[in-house]
């Protein structure tokens, strides 16, 4: 407790200035303490609030996902019409990861089913991710590591892989075909987008 002189508990402050004891040094001290911690405060809060779209703005390509790929071209729809068997092509595709834009080639191939149909897999062996090629002379895919065997229309011939060829949706648009190119899990049975 503060130990004020007598004029100075009863209201009179005429000789709080020359008070005996050192009094108005106290009370002079625990403003000036007082002061300090609300400025201090003050200042605290005011960058807390500051700082918060820096954190987010840092912060932010942490907690959000990839952007998921988007359709991309794989050529013109008239370079298919005398397609007999699967064409290889190559597709670039753009990603954003954090702060990071990966912009890749990845092929893929174009196919035409009997009704003339367009279909586009991935050149990506769903047993452990090679790369596999068409065989005119087989007239098969295969897949170099294992080899993995698939028809014309991606489906599983023989060897270790768990499921046929991925097949990747597509689209045709203004005589182009659009592909939407996608990342599948490996060693599962079923078709599971990763990414």
């Amino acid at each position: 407790m503060l130990d004020f002189p007598e004029g100075m508990a009863n209201g009179k402050t005429a000789g709080a200035s020359q008070g005996g004891h050192g009094g108005w040094r106290m009370i002079s001290c625990s403003r000036r303490s007082l002061l300090g911690l609300l400025l201090g405060a003050g200042g605290a809060t005011i960058g807390a609030l500051l700082s918060v779209p820096l954190l987010r703005f840092v912060l932010h390509p942490v907690f959000k996902a990839a952007l998921p790929l988007s359709w991309t071209e794989a050529g013109d729809v008239k370079d298919f019409a005398s397609v007999t068997s699967p064409v290889k092509r190559l597709v670039k595709i753009e990603q954003r990861d954090g702060w990071r834009k990966l912009v890749s080639e990845k092929a893929i191939y174009v196919c035409k089913d009997a009704k003339g149909k367009l279909s586009a897999f991935s050149s990506i062996c769903p047993h452990l991710g090679c790369s596999v090629s068409w065989h005119d002379e087989e007239n098969n895919f295969v897949c170099p590591c294992h080899n993995g065997q698939f028809t014309a229309d991606g489906k599983l011939m023989g060897g270790p892989p768990p499921r046929g060829l991925d097949l990747l949706e597509c689209k045709i648009e203004d005589g182009k075909l659009i592909v939407h190119y996608q990342y599948f899990r490996q060693l599962v049975p079923n078709k599971e987008v990763i990414a």
